[in-house]
């Protein structure tokens, strides 16, 4: 198989190779001549289109014919445009059917069992600043600390660095200087950690806080609050200047928010009462100190696949993303929902074009309304802008054959199965029902699994057709590559091939359940995610307003 027809309505075939002009391909039955080279990833048309056309693929509308298009003609931004269906009224959501759990009834994972009775998937310190005056402090507070407590992950890069300054004292030229690799040099071991069960303690800088609009710092707390509350953290020490909008008593009422019994160790720090860095610096180290040495007392427990929260994520995407690694995420989210646990989708730009599915899989209809409501008030503020939904995809998606932005929603909306959406989350609210969650964030990698992350998520499946090493501080994220030759490109990035789909020796459900058995072995803590590896602990909180 050489041409993917994904859906029997659909108007394009996905070239799975490259194809050279001249070529037949045999579709339903009948002949088709290539008028263009194809290559692969990029999609053809399967019949002559008029300008004005509407043009589906996966079975719902995606583009809309600029030009006349000829059946066996290479589909670009040159003769397409981006459009969608029109929005149906809220019908009565649709009956589903989950997938056979019987393997994974009785198992569990080992987590860290928490007094509000969710399970995390790792015991972290975090520290963060109320705003970004604070950054310095937290920066020192880190170059302080994580080397000597045993969590530094990059301990080669600052030997090989040592190495190259030693030929340079020693005389040697740049030529061999720039010869010499980092693979001839021995591998510095890591030292151990001073706190074993606690798995890292993570330092959380932004640039909000203030300068911006009010509704974007009460915001900040509230993300800030839902990292604090979350299930993979044990404590948090907070550094705050004292004047920014951002305030304490914020960050206090969202906690309060989000668990009216918050009792986990909490540590603040404003350097207006303190003083001096120094006097700051000795009272958040001493004290985050001592705070670890309690979160040490945790220990790992079996626990119910029920209690996992996993946020479903693209990023990178290329044109084999709709068709392996995200309906395979999407398998993995729809056995998830069957076993009792709670899934995040989120990039509401990136669900452009798939309102009505969405819609219409929303338990109530009050939930359809908000999404709907959500996803008009978003477009409406981009419009303000000049901008649209329609300018969403980047240049390396549309070289890789997402020519539309409903083109490369309707593939990504695949990450979220075929279970009915049980709640509808506007930033930075918190999950609170197990089952599909939608969460309005935008579509840019880190500021989505940012935000998945605040709600809730202890775990993150990250699809990839061209290669990102978004990682996240708190919550391991593990990267699904579309396609296998990225995934032996990039193996340091990569945890799970799902290539195999597209070369026919894996199916969509074998591969959602090998990333269900990831899962199960990460958040267990047996496995770390490459980006754990990495030390890739991206945090971008999303602004909403204009800075004044």
């Amino acid at each position: 198989m050489s041409f993917l027809h994904v859906h029997a309505d659909d108007d394009v075939l996905v070239a799975l190779q490259d194809h050279c002009r001249g070529e037949h391909l045999l579709q339903a039955g009948k002949s088709i001549r290539l008028l263009d080279d194809i290559p692969a990833k990029q999609k053809v048309a399967v019949r002559d289109l008029q300008v004005g056309d509407r043009v589906k693929m996966y079975g719902i509308v995606v583009a809309e014919a600029r030009l006349p298009i000829q059946i066996g003609q290479l589909l670009t931004t040159s003769n397409l445009v981006h459009a969608t269906d029109d929005l149906l009224d809220v019908a009565t959501p649709r009956p589903w059917h989950p997938p056979d759990i019987s393997r994974w009834q009785e198992r569990t994972f080992d987590g860290f069992l928490r007094t509000d009775g969710r399970v995390g998937t790792r015991n972290y310190w975090i520290v963060v600043p109320l705003v970004f005056c604070e950054n310095r402090n937290l920066r020192v507070m880190r170059e302080a600390m994580l080397e000597e407590l045993g969590y530094a992950t990059d301990t080669s890069y600052r030997q090989y660095t040592r190495s190259l300054i030693r030929l340079v004292t020693e005389g040697k030229s740049p030529a061999e200087i720039v010869e010499t690799s980092i693979d001839a040099l021995p591998v510095e071991r890591r030292s151990g950690q001073v706190f074993p069960n606690v798995d890292g303690i993570k330092f959380l800088a932004h640039d909000g806080g203030c300068g911006g609009g009010y509704d974007d710092a009460i915001n900040l707390c509230g993300l800030l609050a839902g990292y604090i509350n979350h299930p993979n953290v044990a404590g948090a020490s907070v550094l705050s200047l004292g004047c920014q909008k951002s305030q304490i008593v914020d960050l206090e009422n969202e906690l309060h928010k989000r668990n009216s019994s918050f009792n986990k160790p909490l540590l603040i720090f404003e350097q207006q009462q303190l003083g001096t860095e120094q006097a700051l610096m000795s009272e958040a180290i001493r004290h985050t100190l001592a705070g670890l040495l309690e979160a040490n007392q945790a220990r790992r427990e079996p626990a119910a696949l029920s209690q996992l929260a996993v946020g479903m994520e693209c990023g990178g995407s290329d044109g084999f993303s709709g068709i392996s690694a995200n309906p395979a995420i999407g398998h993995c989210s729809d056995l998830l929902v069957a076993l009792g646990g709670s899934v995040v989708l989120s990039e509401f730009p990136e669900l452009a074009g798939c309102e009505n599915n969405l819609a219409s899989r929303c338990r109530k209809p009050a939930l359809a309304e908000r999404y709907l409501a959500l996803m008009r008030s978003y477009e409406a503020r981009l419009q303000l802008d000049g901008n649209s939904f329609g300018d969403n995809p980047s240049p390396g998606n549309i070289r890789d054959g997402l020519i539309t932005d409903a083109m490369k929603s309707a593939g990504a909306a695949r990450k979220g199965g075929t279970s009915p959406v049980v709640d509808v989350l506007d930033y930075p609210e918190a999950i609170t029902q197990a089952g599909l969650n939608l969460l309005c964030t935008p579509g840019g990698d880190v500021e989505s699994t940012t935000a998945m992350a605040g709600s809730g998520v202890t775990a993150m499946l990250f699809s990839t057709g061209l290669g990102t090493p978004t990682g996240n501080p708190v919550a391991p994220v593990l990267k699904v590559s579309t396609n296998t030759e990225l995934a032996q490109r990039m193996p340091d990035i990569i945890d799970c091939d799902a290539g195999g789909i597209i070369t026919g020796d894996e199916t969509i459900e074998s591969v959602g359940e090998q990333l269900l058995e990831q899962i199960i072995a990460t958040a267990s803590g047996y496995q770390l995610s490459k980006a754990e590896q990495l030390g890739q602990d991206d945090f971008i909180p999303w602004k909403r307003s204009l800075t004044f």
